[in-house]
């Protein structure tokens, strides 16, 4: 437990009564009656958790925890908001805030919120040997990578995992971005709970609610008894919704409600059941274009995307296929009881030249199938499928084969965009539509209309 709770509140009664009944859970407190204070006192007595209210004179609660952010002694800050502030207080989770709680304040939730703070000052001490191994090795967690790109985002998950938090990920099918929630998850005080991911996209409509947020016996036909959802299940760890524009949109609108304020109903209960749950969501979708076409509403966007992490496409950081590939074979051996010391040089060097459309997955399935083969010693081109490598980055000085004149159609540009992405694939349609983004029943009619369906595999 974390001994020195500093509390920053304008108002003497309600500064006195927060003291008094935070130094009744063990706490030795301190008070301050605004910002300007606050940090006299925090630069004389060291607190590891502060507890300020939003609105004070002179200097206010974002102001201070501006200040704070910037401090090397990383202190946890619960902001106080009143009703109506909401928007402020998710602002200053943006800015670095632990966490947030309404006045009037409930104490239960106040005592598990210090709790949670008093676990994270743990968790951050504790996270100095993390970015040693992160400095020496471009590991963090289960996730490698020695490229700017992955850098930048193991920085930004190393600063933010220790707080409650929402974070919106990002990216193309196949980046890890259910890598990136569960190392967020790991890195946090809510590591000894647990991690539960669900995809919204793989749950029939109507069951989706059932789903995450559960059932009472008889709340619709064969609900014959009652069913724990996925808060429930998450409770006091951390839940990732997985594809979160597949939710429908009168789901959503229920679960941005849960988010403001942290409780959640249970089909057919008349009880509200308080919440200790942090929520992550991924999307391969783009956000404002989800938005747009009426799939994802904007307010739970806002709402998510307290912070955004944008898991870049593996043909953006291909020097890192080494050490990816080095722990993929490490797991793999693992998982199938086999040897493989490692991949050919001239193979690797090979590796780093494909497109990977399926991005990481992608490498993780092919590496994976390769060491199942091999067995033991060294990787080699013959334990790779057949056919992979035909879509290759193409090398800075290529000229582009798809320059077109000026003048030419949109319809032909189009034309010429999926035969020639047909062709670089050696006519494998199920390829050639993820690459150009579309689905395989889309490039069929295309292709139907040019007339040129031909014998492709897919």
């Amino acid at each position: 437990m974390a001994n020195k709770v500093l509390i920053v509140e304008d108002e003497p009664n309600a500064r006195m009564g927060l003291a008094e009944l935070i130094s009744g859970w063990g706490y030795s407190t301190e008070v301050a009656q605004d910002g300007v204070e606050a940090l006299d006192r925090i630069a004389q007595w060291h607190p590891e958790i502060v507890v300020s209210d939003l609105k004070m004179p002179r200097m206010d609660g974002l102001t201070l925890l501006g200040h704070l952010t910037e401090s090397p002694e990383q202190l946890a800050v619960i902001m106080l908001t009143a009703q109506g502030s909401i928007e402020s207080a998710v602002e200053s989770m943006k800015r670095g805030a632990f966490d947030y709680i309404q006045k009037p304040v409930e104490p239960l939730r106040l005592k598990k919120l210090l709790s949670n703070a008093s676990a994270q000052q743990q968790v951050v001490r504790g996270n100095d040997a993390v970015r040693g191994r992160l400095r020496e090795t471009g590991a963090l967690g289960s996730m490698v990578g020695h490229s700017a790109p992955m850098q930048a985002i193991f920085h930004l998950i190393e600063r933010i995992a220790p707080n409650n938090v929402s974070v919106l990920i990002t990216g193309e099918s196949g980046t890890g971005k259910e890598m990136v929630a569960r190392t967020l998850h790991e890195l946090s005080s809510r590591n000894n709970k647990p991690f539960i991911a669900v995809n919204c996209a793989a749950i029939p409509e109507t069951l989706i609610e059932s789903e995450i947020f559960g059932h009472e016996k008889g709340a619709f036909t064969g609900a014959v008894e009652r069913r724990a959802g996925c808060f429930e299940l998450a409770e006091e760890g951390t839940l990732l919704l997985d594809e979160i524009g597949e939710m429908p949109i009168a789901t959503q609108a229920k679960l941005l409600r849960v988010l403001e304020d942290r409780t959640f109903r249970r089909l057919g209960s008349k009880t509200e059941t308080p919440i200790n749950v942090r929520v992550l969501a991924a999307t391969n979708k783009k956000p404002e274009e989800a938005i747009a076409n009426g799939q994802l509403r904007s307010d739970l966007y806002y709402r998510l995307n307290v912070f955004n992490i944008e898991m870049p496409p593996l043909r953006d950081h291909l020097e890192d296929i080494p050490v990816i590939a080095e722990a993929i074979i490490k797991t793999m051996n693992e998982r199938h009881g086999c040897s493989v010391t490692g991949i050919e040089p001239g193979l690797l060097a090979e590796l780093q030249t494909f497109d990977w459309p399926g991005n990481v997955r992608e490498l993780r399935n092919v590496l994976e199938r390769a060491v199942v083969l091999c067995g033991s010693g060294t990787l080699g081109r013959h334990h790779l499928p057949p056919g992979l490598g035909s879509v290759r980055v193409p090398a800075a000085s290529e000229s582009d084969p798809l320059r077109m004149p000026v003048g030419t159609t949109v319809d032909e540009a189009e034309r010429r965009l999926i035969l020639r992405t047909l062709e670089s694939t050696g006519n494998n349609k199920t390829r050639a539509a993820e690459i150009l983004g579309i689905s395989l029943k889309t490039l069929h009619n295309k292709l139907k209309e040019y007339g040129s369906q031909g014998s492709a595999s897919e």
